[in-house]
């Protein structure tokens, strides 16, 4: 099975396939910690492209990090003092969620292969920030008097940031972008167990995802294709459907004056497909409608399918 089908079943269902990035970090000779640095704008679903590549890629241990969550409370530290006798041992201060992670991660990497999500970067502290450069260079985490090894064979790193990532863990990081709604549609009528004679209507859909910049995943188009078939009659109907299924679409340029023409476009290639003909009531010679024709304004147009 795919990479890309396996993240699907994990939640991140997308058009590109990450094979070839996954092969290029992998099999890069380096003396240190591979880190992957998960690119995209606002709302693009890095943080579940992350989790499905752990699952997708069966890694044993997953250990996530988010540094906009709030910092759980610390239990508190009590010294016990003889009557009269005055302590002067250090107090260590307990390890914050972020390091506790990075040292989980080293613990675990030692004997199993291990993922290490930090999500939100962009809100570490400056020093966090080079301390992970450091990290992903020397494969030594130190934290308060101690200090652990990571196992550059078993552990990555993955850096999720809303901001520029820092230039020095940039470039110690490979760069994938995460689009769901990216790439061109190039679906074909035998994928969903249609004949050859829906090739127009898929032909009149790719120009119209083409004008409107984006593409639906393959879960999204099935929903839409079902809704094409059984429900889409109109221009306005094919925006509902689009909007309601599809997660990234930009609904200013759905419903642009430009846009209107392609949509009545696809509805025509539909109608065509499934056998839909334009039918106009009119009254006879006597003023009264045909019998059995029910209520209708002079003039409306009726979809008449054929059998």
């Amino acid at each position: 099975m795919s990479l890309r089908k396996r993240m699907a079943e994990f939640g991140f269902e997308s058009n590109d396939d990450y094979e070839f990035q996954l092969r290029s970090l992998f099999t890069a000779r380096l003396e240190r910690v591979r880190c992957l640095h998960v690119a995209g704008e606002s709302g693009r679903r890095k943080t579940a492209f992350a989790n499905a590549l752990a699952h997708a890629l069966d890694y044993p241990r997953i250990v996530y990090h988010d540094f906009t969550a709030a910092e759980p409370n610390q239990p508190e530290v009590v010294i016990q003092v003889e009557e009269g006798a005055t302590s002067h041992e250090p107090v260590e201060a307990p390890m914050r969620a972020f390091e506790r992670a990075v040292t989980e991660a080293c613990a675990y990497s030692e004997a199993e292969r291990t993922i290490l999500i930090l999500d939100q970067l962009q809100a570490a502290e400056f020093q966090d920030q080079i301390h992970l450069v450091q990290f992903v260079n020397q494969g030594l985490w130190s934290a308060g008097a101690g200090s652990m090894r990571a196992n550059s064979k078993h552990l990555l790193l993955v850096l999720i940031s809303e901001q520029t990532l820092y230039h020095s863990l940039a470039r110690v990081s490979y760069r994938v972008w995460t689009d769901a709604s990216a790439g061109r549609f190039e679906f074909r009528p035998d994928e969903f167990k249609l004949g050859t004679d829906a090739q127009a209507l898929f032909a009149a859909l790719a120009q119209l995802f083409e004008a409107l910049g984006c593409a639906p995943t393959h879960g999204e188009f099935a929903r839409i294709l079902d809704d094409l078939l059984n429900q889409v009659r109109t221009a306005e109907q094919l925006r509902h459907c689009l909007f309601g299924w599809m997660e990234r679409i930009d609904q200013g340029r759905l419903r642009s004056p430009g846009m209107a023409l392609r949509l009545e476009a696809a509805v025509g290639a539909l109608n065509e497909y499934i056998g839909l003909d334009e039918v106009e009531l009119r009254d006879d010679e006597s003023g009264g409608a045909d019998e059995g024709a029910g209520v209708a304004d002079e003039g409306a147009a009726v979809a008449k399918e054929r059998p």
